[in-house]
């Protein structure tokens, strides 16, 4: 028996499963219902209207009703919705043993021990039909669960088959809903045709006291009994006659209840003898006895659907299972292995193939296996059997899968049979073996034992690799090397129960009843995660990510702890494998299944672990997460930029803007939510920032006068500070009337504030003070001071005045430049371009922001058409044209022209789209596809000082050929061009502009071939490629200012890449003999750490540079390296290298060679001595790529870009028409 449930209460007389809910109903011996959840242990609600005992209990199948019957002689409808009795139905005049609904119609059936059956219509309330017949008790009655049939079970030692059918026809066939009163009065009368509603089909006689419980089988004409007689019995029935089958003996007390198996062939029988038997029906002998040491069960109660039972007896009940549904599975690569009946069976996850591979033998009461490992290199399996509970029936088998795989009939495997707890692969051809006395020995394919290996005391032994074992006992999980003989590591974990190792065999997760334990294969404990419900399985996605599941859930946790739900379960399942958005899993009738999840939430949460904003952008893009539960994650994890963009609620949407600093937002935020707090809090912030704009319309909106003129006067405002002044008066508010008197240095105002409220002493020491003696005359004529008594005037008394500003500071405060994350973009996010920083790592699909539709383009602006011009027939006297003396030959024969005596003038050739196209724009790319090589080499002469055009052949030849399209014309004619516009809606006859053909995207995806180049170490191919991306940037031909900031940082990645993948180019041909020669390469590889590259890069440097250093013995400068790789978040296992190479640094943190190499002075890389330039030096740089030189290679080739001068004045990079209004 496998409980799953139990509880705690007074006898339990009656028991009743819901169909599709984890609900189980107890009535008691004390008159309580209760409703139980039996998945959460929880109790869900209670019932007591009845006066007594009740003993019969049964949920409806569909509606949300139940039905008891107590020793109060009535019948209770519930519905368990609105928790309260609906109805109450009387008739019974003793107590009430059993009710039941009937499957299909709207029928009750109680007995009593009134020695009545009655039948109800609980939908009329009403009683249908009475059953007499029996003379004592009647203690059970049901109705056939598909045929119209009712038995009966009394203590007059009797069953009874009732037909129905005449019920049936007379209350359920259309058109008979109505009835006369005489059928309600009269119930069971004979009707004018002489058929009786119900009448007794069968007597079942062969019990020798009162029969307590009967049942039907659910699909065989089959009838079970169970009676004080101790015994069961057996009967089988048809149409004319029933005959007992045979008797199940082996209760030495009263069988208080007996119930078939719905699915197997069993029969599960309890007694008061306390104990609950499990009988063959086949054999009619015990299979299994499960007892109590001091309860008499007295119910039972089958599941209808899931294998699942339920007993109540004195002190409670119990739902249990007779054997674990879980099924033994191996998962390795693309297959898995797995046992279903008797045969083991594989699916392939790919191509979904299932099919069985190997027939294990037959035998008497073969029980299914616990566990299956697979040994690929041998091809065979080990299957365990038996429980911890009984170490009798725990035995292993090794098979040998064969050679010829045949589906339809697979050969059948005798197997070696031996005694052991559990077994597992340690090698190729050995096997470990936990014995029955807890020792592990080593046993080969021939099932021999080849040593005995002395470990800790355990009770389990998993897979840990080969050459390993995790040993379990009831507090730890040790981490066992077999060779070695000794315990390596171990973790603090009660009774684990599975383990399962990701595909790397770095991780692992130990899972026990509630709790899961992510460990490294150093067994130290990553994170947990507690469920209050039994964990069933997992297994590990590609990514990384544990997904596991529950009774009712798939869940999944990742290494750091953060965890979460899936989707909800409606049965348990068994995973074998996770695949993208694909769960793969058996379920409890071993039968393969394929499940869609939504892995958006686990990826989002990795990637932010993992830094991959790149992935985090898109989906944030996507908008495929909401909810609260993301939002508080960002914020709690400190990404409450990214949380901006999920959230919709402005006053959420105000405090996440706060947290990220985002002002922006923020106000808008608090302008619709005109709350007086939210501007507090913006105008602390933006005070924070120096945002003296945002603060000055906090101060506005909330109506603080006195910090609104103190800012006024830190920026110097002096004119709001004089209108503050009159608000102040106007508002008739002294002190602040008199604070910005103060603060602009009125004396006038400062006296006449004084003399308002009546302090006429200290307006007239102000006046006397400042040397206002007329005022000093009224003011003491107004307030009658005695001469007398006048204050004192201070003779060095000094001009109490604010400095006069010398600059208004009308901007906000300067900040520090820094770069914007890649989720602090132009709102909203969806329309922001593709960053291309190197800092930002890799690049995913090209994004929407790439397009041009918000750019308005006014070429045409202010151009008007030369035909639409003012026309004069003849030049005014203005014009002196100075044909007047023009002497022109005499014999010159002007030919007539016909249609008139004008001049004939030829039409003038029309220009060419190239020359339109280099009269519009001043691109090089433009003038390329013009076919004007020329003009475009000046123009990049002077806009990037090119001298060296030799590189650039390729590129404008392909620049040319994309200027145009050939269409082929008529037979022996030329082909046709026609010339396409990238402005063609506009472009006309005069404004036309080629389209484009290089493109940014096109080059951010070069960029990322380049990056995995470089990550493979091909540094040559990837310098070729960074090379070609950077000449042709300077060939593109964009629209916006976003787009131009791209591409030159594109510039500047290729630029730091080339310069360290040359200079880590000739580091690794330089000889390492000498000490000057180590010294040499040891600063080479430290200035490569300076460059700009991606994280990924920026490791793989800095591990070599820490290596170099580490090996000079100059451990300060590696101890340096060592920090800041460790800030990357590299790999465990880096991260564990570089900490003990820190810990021997920080031992001895000195340098035994002097570098030339300073890392807190910032400096630039000669591109051609591969030196540092350090800030302040002087320098030269490169036009195109500003690659750093020392002075004395000004003038020469560019060694980075090989086609610019050093040191050349230039106009700098054009790329964008935009950049010439």
């Amino acid at each position: 028996m496998l409980t799953k449930f139990e509880t705690k209460s007074a006898r339990v007389k009656g028991l009743a499963f819901h169909s599709k809910r984890p609900w189980v109903l107890a009535s008691l011996h004390n008159g309580v219902i209760q409703l139980w959840d039996y998945r959460m242990c929880t109790l869900l609600d209670r019932f007591d209207e009845h006066d007594g005992p009740v003993r019969g209990i049964d949920f409806h199948e569909n509606q949300p009703l139940f039905v008891s019957g107590g020793d109060d002689y009535k019948i209770k409808v519930w519905n368990y919705k609105q928790k309260k009795c609906i109805f109450t139905l009387l008739g019974h005049l003793d107590y009430i043993r059993t009710t039941f609904f009937h499957h299909e119609y709207p029928w009750i059936v109680s007995c009593s021990d009134d020695q009545t059956i009655r039948i109800w219509n609980w939908q009329s309330r009403n009683c249908i039909n009475v059953l007499t017949g029996h003379n004592h008790y009647v203690m059970c009655a049901q109705f056939h669960k598909t045929e119209d049939y009712i038995v009966s079970a009394s203590l007059d030692q009797t069953v009874r088959v009732w037909d129905i059918s005449g019920l049936r026809k007379k209350f359920a066939s259309p058109g008979t809903k109505d009835r006369d009163d005489t059928s309600v009065k009269n119930p069971g009368q004979i009707d004018l045709f002489g058929h009786a509603d119900a009448v007794v089909k069968h007597v079942l006689e062969g019990h020798d006291r009162g029969v307590n419980w009967v049942t039907f089988h659910p699909t065989m004409p089959l009838i079970v009994s169970a009676a004080d007689d101790r015994q069961v019995k057996l009967w089988r029935m048809n149409e004319s006659k029933a005959w007992e089958v045979d008797t199940c003996r082996g209760h030495y007390n009263n069988v208080s209840s007996v119930i078939f198996h719905p699915r197997q062939e069993l029969i599960l029988s309890n007694s008061e003898d306390k104990s609950i038997r499990v009988w063959d029906m086949s054999k009619r002998t015990g299979v299994q006895t499960f007892r109590r040491e001091n309860d008499r069960y007295w119910i039972l109660a089958a599941h209808p659907t899931l294998n699942l039972f339920a007993a109540g007896h004195d002190s409670g009940m119990v739902v249990f299972k007779l054997e674990r549904e879980r099924p033994a599975y191996t998962v390795h690569q693309n297959t898995l292995y797995y046992v279903k009946d008797r045969y083991l069976r594989i699916y392939e996850f790919g191509s979904s193939i299932d099919k069985p591979i190997m027939q294990f033998k037959k035998g008497a009461g073969r029980p299914n296996p616990v566990h299956l490992v697979y040994n690929p290199a041998e091809q065979c399996i080990l299957l365990t059997y038996g429980t911890s509970s009984s170490v009798d029936s725990q035995v292993y088998e090794l098979h040998a899968l064969p050679k010829d795989i045949k589906s339809s009939d697979p050969e059948v495997s005798e197997g070696k049979k031996a005694a052991g707890i559990s077994a597992v692969w340690v090698a190729r051809n050995r096997f470990a073996v936990l014995d029955k006395q807890q020792n592990v020995v080593i046993k080969n394919l021939k099932n021999e034992v080849t040593k005995k290996v002395t470990t800790p005391a355990c009770d389990m032994i998993f897979y840990a690799g080969t050459g390993s074992l995790l040993l379990r006992d009831a507090e730890q999980i040790m981490f066992f090397d077999v060779q070695q003989k000794r315990v390596m590591a171990s973790i603090k974990i009660a009774k684990c129960r599975y383990v399962v190792w990701s595909s790397d065999m770095n991780f692992v997760a130990l899972i026990a009843k509630h709790t899961i334990s992510i460990c490294n294969r150093k067994m130290e404990n990553l994170s947990s995660v507690h469920e209050s419900v039994k964990i069933k399985g997992g297994a590990w996605d590609d990514s990384g990510v544990f997904v596991y599941t529950t009774s009712n859930h798939i869940k999944y946790t990742l290494t750091n702890g953060d965890s979460g739900i899936i989707r909800t379960l409606d049965l348990p399942i068994y995973i074998t494998r996770v695949k993208g958005s694909s769960v793969y899993c058996l379920d409890r009738d071993c039968k393969t299944k394929v499940l869609n999840i939504d892995p958006t939430e686990f990826k989002f949460k990795l990637a932010l672990v993992n830094h991959r904003y790149d992935e985090v952008l898109n989906m944030v893009r996507n908008a495929k997460l909401v909810g609260q539960s993301i939002i508080s994650y960002l914020q709690k994890k400190g990404y409450p930029e990214v949380a901006l963009h999920f959230v919709k609620d402005q006053k959420t949407r105000f405090g996440l803007a706060l947290e990220c600093g985002n002002l922006e937002v923020a106000l808008e935020a608090a302008k619709s939510l005109e709350d007086k707090l939210c501007w507090e809090k913006l105008s602390e912030m933006a005070l924070k920032q120096g945002n003296h704009q945002v603060v000055e319309m906090c101060y506005q909106r909330t109506k603080n006068f006195d910090r609104l003129s103190f800012l006024y006067l830190t920026t110097g405002n002096t004119d709001k500070l004089r209108k503050m002044l009159k608000i102040s008066e106007i508002r008739k508010d002294v002190s602040g009337h008199l604070h910005n008197a103060l603060y602009c240095g009125d004396i006038r105002e400062r006296i006449k504030v004084l003399k308002q409220v009546g302090q006429g002493s200290l307006a007239y020491l102000t006046a006397a003070t400042h040397g206002l003696t007329e005022e000093c005359a009224e003011i003491q004529t107004l307030f009658n001071l005695d001469p007398e008594k006048l204050p004192a005037i201070n003779p060095n008394a000094k001009l109490l005045r604010p400095p006069v500003p010398i600059l208004l500071n009308e901007g906000n405060w300067p900040l520090l430049a820094v770069s914007k994350t890649i989720f602090e973009g132009s709102t909203p996010l969806k329309d922001a371009p593709m960053s291309v920083s190197a800092v930002q790592g890799d690049f995913g699909e090209e994004g929407e922001g790439w397009g041009d539709s918000d750019l308005v383009l006014e070429e045409d602006a202010g151009f008007a058409d030369p035909d639409e011009k003012l026309k004069v027939d003849e030049e005014g006297s203005g014009w002196d044209v100075g044909d007047d003396d023009l002497e022109l030959p005499k014999d010159l024969d002007i030919a007539p022209v016909s249609g008139g005596e004008d001049f004939y003038v030829p039409p003038t050739k029309g220009n060419s789209q190239g020359q339109v196209w280099l009269s519009n724009s001043q691109l090089p790319m433009d003038h390329l596809a013009a076919g004007s090589f020329d003009s475009a080499a000046r123009l990049l002469n002077e806009q990037l000082g090119v001298v060296n055009f030799e590189p650039y052949k390729q590129l404008f030849m392909l620049a040319y050929a994309r200027g145009r399209v050939a269409v082929p014309g008529l037979p022996s004619c030329p082909s046709l061009y026609f010339y396409p516009h990238r402005n063609w809606k506009e472009a006309g006859a005069k404004a036309g502009l080629p389209a484009i053909g290089l493109k940014l995207n096109n080059l951010v995806q070069r960029l990322q071939v380049a990056y995995q180049l470089t990550t493979g170490g091909k540094f040559t191919e990837a310098a070729e490629r960074l090379h070609q991306i950077l000449l042709s940037v300077t060939l593109l031909v964009v629209e916006s200012r976003q787009e131009i900031t791209e591409a030159q940082q594109l510039l500047g990645i290729c630029r730091e890449y080339l310069v360290g993948l040359q200079m880590e180019t000739v580091r690794k041909d330089l000889p390492k003999d000498t000490s000057d020669q180590q010294k040499r390469v040891c600063e080479m590889a430290a200035y490569f750490t300076h460059c700009s590259l991606q994280p990924i890069h920026l490791v793989l440097t800095l591990r070599t540079a820490l290596n170099l250093a580490f090996k000079i013995k100059n451990y300060k400068t590696a101890a340096s390296f060592a920090r800041r790789l460790l800030e990357l978040g590299p790999k465990p296992e880096v991260a564990q290298q570089t900490r003990k190479i820190l810990q021997a640094c920080e031992k001895s943190p000195t340098n035994a060679v002097v570098l030339d190499y300073d890392e807190l002075n910032p400096f630039s890389i000669c591109a051609v001595t591969y030196t540092p330039i350090y800030r302040g030096k002087p320098e030269e740089k490169c036009p195109l790529c500003q690659a750093s030189y020392k002075p004395q290679y000004k003038g020469t080739i560019c060694k980075i870009c090989e086609v610019a001068e050093v040191g050349r004045p230039s106009s700098g990079l054009k790329i964008s028409l935009s950049q010439f209004r």
